[in-house]
């Protein structure tokens, strides 16, 4: 049985990140606000762990998103299939990813989705051409976290 995982990325500002990614990639932005509810009402959790994000209540620091098409938790919000978290961290960005996300066009759309993804926020780093072997753009997203659009 194979194992179940997220992807996990630090931020500065994970609510603006998840809504960018989600954008980019075309997923939801989980809304845990019945669970943060829940948690409040029964104590477990006090007003400084929660923040405030497009009018729904969610945990301070911390956004995810998930694929519409996968499972979720009604009661949580939470993914159960394909999900990215971002979790608030307070040091900054200081050199390049170790590890990084391929977001890939429809056949001969590079163009558009790279004109998309700029309009979401994301900027172009450099163009790399290889012929057979492939064309694709490195680009940051609006952190700096590098990605690419293939």
């Amino acid at each position: 049985m194979a194992l179940t995982w997220k992807l996990v990325i630090d931020s500065s500002n994970a609510p603006a990140l998840a809504d960018f990614w989600a954008a980019a990639l075309e997923y939801e932005v989980e809304d845990p606000s019945v669970l943060v509810e829940q948690l409040l009402a029964a104590g477990h959790i006090g007003d400084e762990a929660v923040a405030e994000h497009r009018g729904r209540k969610t945990f301070r620091g911390y956004a995810a998103i998930r694929h519409p098409e996968d499972p979720f938790d009604a009661a949580s919000g939470v993914g159960r299939g394909r999900r990215v978290l971002f979790q608030d961290v307070p040091e900054g960005k200081t050199g390049k990813n170790r590890l990084h996300i391929d977001v890939h066009s429809e056949p001969g759309g590079l163009d558009a989705l790279v004109a998309r993804l700029e309009k979401l926020g994301a900027s172009r780093i450099r163009e790399v051409d290889q012929g057979i072997e492939g064309h694709w753009w490195l680009m940051r997203d609006p952190e700096g976290n590098e990605f690419c659009a293939v």
